[in-house]
């Protein structure tokens, strides 16, 4: 069967990405985690209704020739009360990974470090999230899962309607 493949590969099939083009993930790590609760163990005992508010960032910075560490923060923030003012709980993830991208031209580029690589990091900041709120005693919270292409589509959307440009791996690290 191997044989198969290698002659497969030798009649010229289209390959799937430009020759040479490699996408690796290289390392993935917490970079900063954060849980805080102000009003434990007080607010324990409130029977508010309470509401979420999650942000969410990227960020990337060039750290080799074809390599790149992305840096996915989500923030999710608990309140409860009037206008939101009792915070019931903070918690903070910026989960990094390291990711080798060679032979790739500057759009595909840009594209896979604002696709690929958060929908490899948001499994891991997701279940550390639900594991922070947990170990604060609150109820068990899963994150719902994120359309990263429909983020990065819609992001390219808006740099098109302000007469911005599309970033080439020289703005990556500013995204």
């Amino acid at each position: 069967m191997s044989e198969e493949q290698t002659t497969n590969g030798a009649n010229g099939a289209a390959p799937a990405q430009p020759a040479g083009a490699q996408f690796s993930v290289e390392k993935i790590y917490v970079k900063d985690v954060s849980f805080e609760s102000p009003k434990s163990p007080a607010i324990f005992n409130e029977q508010a209704q309470p509401q979420l508010n999650m942000n969410l960032n990227q960020s990337v910075q060039r750290v080799g020739d074809n390599a790149y560490e992305v840096v996915l923060g989500i923030t999710l923030t608990c309140t409860t009360g009037e206008d939101n003012a009792n915070t019931v709980y903070v918690a903070e993830v910026k989960q990094a990974g390291v990711f080798g991208l060679a032979g790739f031209d500057g759009n595909t580029l840009d594209a896979l470090l604002g696709t690929q690589c958060p929908n490899v990091l948001y499994p891991y900041a997701r279940q550390l999230i639900g594991d922070l709120i947990q170990a604060g005693g609150f109820p068990p919270f899963l994150l719902q899962p994120i359309n990263f292409d429909a983020l990065y589509a819609e992001g390219l959307r808006q740099r098109a309607q302000q007469g911005g440009e599309q970033p080439t791996t020289d703005q990556v690290g500013n995204a």
